[in-house]
């Protein structure tokens, strides 16, 4: 008992996931009536904004001992971009950079040429970006990208010059850094820098450059690629080159004074590596849903999704499409006929006749006889009574066969050639009739019946 209890539960609850399915599914179809995605033709592009985090390497008089752009100092961009054309070939970048910039020369032969800098280094500018959209044309994931611009840069460059004690280093031809200067003849010690960068290059002016200006212009030019996540964001790999107008990032130019300390007549160089994440949250949408006040029903199928009769069974599906209002239905939206009679219950006086008994167009049993006296005076009656009075009585035997000849107008129906017009030849010798595809008269087919019973 148990068992079976456990069993309906389980039924009780498909049935329940099953309609509440079908009534989804039904939300679903209504939905898509009532809402429509058109694309906008004239959306409107509202800037994106960007940032990131990245890497900067010096290029100038003091060399890194690394060249690799990827280990140099943290550095950050902020960034705002907007189309410049309506094609969206070009964009332009307002973009902010902050980061520290340094530089570490190390030599063992010149030991004058053990230099040091560092600076905190802004940057505001703008540049022109181009993404190949001529060449490259559609939506890709992946596009390429090139960059040039001009950009302000602010700095203050400051050395590492002497560690927590106040002891200037002195870099010995042996490698070692100490305390006091090599060939003093006073006793030395080993120190190690602390890459603390406490002294102001300018106001040291070591090399007597004087009081320089600390701000200066640049051309950034970037290359990278552009990696599309969704609509609206995007992640940007690049890398770009900043070619300053002053040599005076790391204090050391060809117009050094001193002799000791030269540098060449180029001006300072340094690149930034980085991944920023650009984010569009104001533009229009390439696409809108359209909530509809009434469906739009052009191509509607209505003979398929209509319901006519009201009970409940679409057109499409509905095999008695005309059924009167408040007749209860199967699932193919038929009324139901209890007893198999071809009476529907609301039309049958007498809904539980006997199997296989005749009966009259209000489904109430009859006798053979009146089915016969319906027959000899051509009264109306349903196919399917004809059916079963004849595979009842007469069926398919053919031991009882007169010899009587079939009558030359009725030779043609004897499709077998079997001198014997059976049941089902006659009955598609009615259908032809009906179908206005036969040669035979009213009269012929009643003296066909005649005839068939005779044989």
């Amino acid at each position: 008992m148990k068992y079976l209890i456990h069993i309906s539960k389980i039924l009780i609850s498909l049935l329940l996931i099953g309609g509440s399915s079908i009534l989804s599914a039904q939300e679903d179809f209504y939905e898509d009536l009532l809402n429509e995605e058109v694309e906008v033709e004239n959306p409107v592009y509202k800037p994106v904004i960007g940032g990131g985090v990245g890497s900067l390497v010096f290029y100038g008089d003091v060399k890194n001992n690394y060249n690799n752009p990827l280990l140099g100092k943290a550095a950050y961009k902020v960034n705002v971009s907007t189309f410049l054309d309506n094609q969206h070939f070009y964009k332009a970048n307002f973009f902010l950079l902050y980061g520290v910039l340094n530089g570490n020369e190390r030599s063992f032969e010149n030991t004058a040429r053990n230099l040091n800098f560092e600076t905190d280094l802004i940057a505001f500018g703008i540049n022109v970006n181009y993404d190949f959209r001529h060449l490259i044309k559609g939506e890709r994931l992946v596009r390429p990208f090139i960059s040039v611009g001009v950009e302000n840069i602010q700095f203050n460059s400051k050395s590492d010059l002497m560690n927590s004690n106040s002891n200037f280093y002195n870099y010995w031809s042996d490698g070692t850094i100490r305390d006091v200067p090599e060939g003093s003849g006073m006793e030395s010690n080993i120190i190690s820098r602390d890459y603390i960068y406490e002294s102001d290059l300018r106001e040291l002016d070591l090399y007597g450059l004087g009081n320089y200006s600390q701000n200066t212009f640049a051309i950034p030019v970037e290359a990278g690629f552009d990696f599309s996540l969704s609509d609206r964001v995007v992640l940007r790999l690049g890398t770009s080159l900043h070619f300053t107008l002053t040599d005076l990032l790391d204090n050391v130019t060809s117009q050094n004074q001193g002799g000791l300390v030269i540098g060449d007549n180029k001006n300072d160089k340094f690149g930034f590596s980085y991944v920023t994440l650009h984010l569009d949250l104001f533009s229009d949408a390439e696409t809108i849903l359209v909530e509809k006040m009434f469906a739009n029903l052009e191509g509607f199928d209505y003979t398929m999704y209509g319901d006519e009769d009201n009970d409940l069974v679409y057109d499409g599906w509905d095999e008695c499409p005309m059924t009167p209002r408040g007749v209860a239905v199967d699932t193919l939206g038929c009324p139901f006929d209890t007893d198999n009679d071809g009476i529907y219950d609301y039309k049958d006086n007498e809904v539980n006749s006997r199997p296989g008994a005749y009966v009259n167009e209000n489904g109430v049993e009859i006798t053979e006889d009146e089915v016969i006296a319906r027959l000899d005076q051509s009264m109306a009656v349903n196919r399917e009574d004809v059916d079963k009075y004849i595979l009842k009585n007469v069926g398919f035997s053919t031991l009882n066969r007169s010899n009587i000849p079939i009558p030359s107008k009725f030779k043609p129906l004897d499709e077998d050639e079997d001198e014997y017009i059976s049941y089902e030849e006659m009955l598609r010798a009615i259908d032809r009739f009906f179908d206005f595809e036969s040669t035979l008269t009213t009269e012929e087919i009643y003296e066909l019946n005649d005839f068939f019973f005779q044989q």
